[in-house]
């Protein structure tokens, strides 16, 4: 039987650089296929095609876990199943069509530290439309959004190992060069 997410959410997920601060402002919708609502303990787990959506924020994935502390924080889990993704997309400040995304098998979202940890096949882009501006890929991935800071680690674990793979980042040029510009250095390309 399907219990329904029975307490109001509060849910802030900036997972890109200056993420859209009105959507702090907004209400937290769930759906889910199945949900389990301890309000004892103040943990809420919903399973099945879980969408949370809030303002421009949408996150996916296969279980969502939220747990509150005596002291009113939050931190939310969502975790893909075998060979799926967790995924999240959220307007930026700063111009009509910016936005931010990402993907991990899963993604840990601390409100008290306003820090959110990805792990295992994580990636996060920032978009100006449709075309990537910015890409981190790594095993894990930290972003601070207090202090607008990534982290990228080999290691899913969050730590930093040798020999468990490469993370990559990708900067897209902010402009096209002036006409008449002098190309590129050889190997500079």
């Amino acid at each position: 039987m399907k219990k329904i997410l029975a307490a109001a959410i509060f849910l802030l997920v900036p997972l890109a650089a200056s993420a859209e601060k009105a959507d702090a402002l907004k209400p937290v919708d769930i759906a889910f296929d199945n949900a389990n609502v301890d309000q004892v303990t103040q943990n809420y787990v919903a399973t099945g095609n879980v969408v949370i959506t809030r303002g421009t924020m949408i996150l996916k994935s296969d279980r969502a876990e939220v747990k509150e502390s005596p002291d009113g924080w939050r931190t939310f889990i969502l975790t893909a199943n075998p060979g799926k993704l967790a995924t999240f997309r959220q307007k930026r400040d700063g111009g009509p069509d910016l936005w931010g995304e990402g993907q991990a098998q899963r993604i840990e979202y601390d409100e008290r530290n306003d820090l959110v940890k990805l792990f295992s096949k994580a990636v996060i882009r920032q978009l100006e439309g449709k075309k990537i501006t910015q890409e981190m890929a790594s095993e894990f991935i930290s972003y601070d959004n207090r202090n607008e800071k990534l982290l990228g680690l080999n290691d899913a674990n969050g730590t930093d190992k040798p020999g468990n793979g490469r993370g990559s980042i990708t900067l897209q040029p902010r402009r096209a060069p002036a006409a008449g510009a002098a190309p590129a250095p050889a190997g500079k390309q």
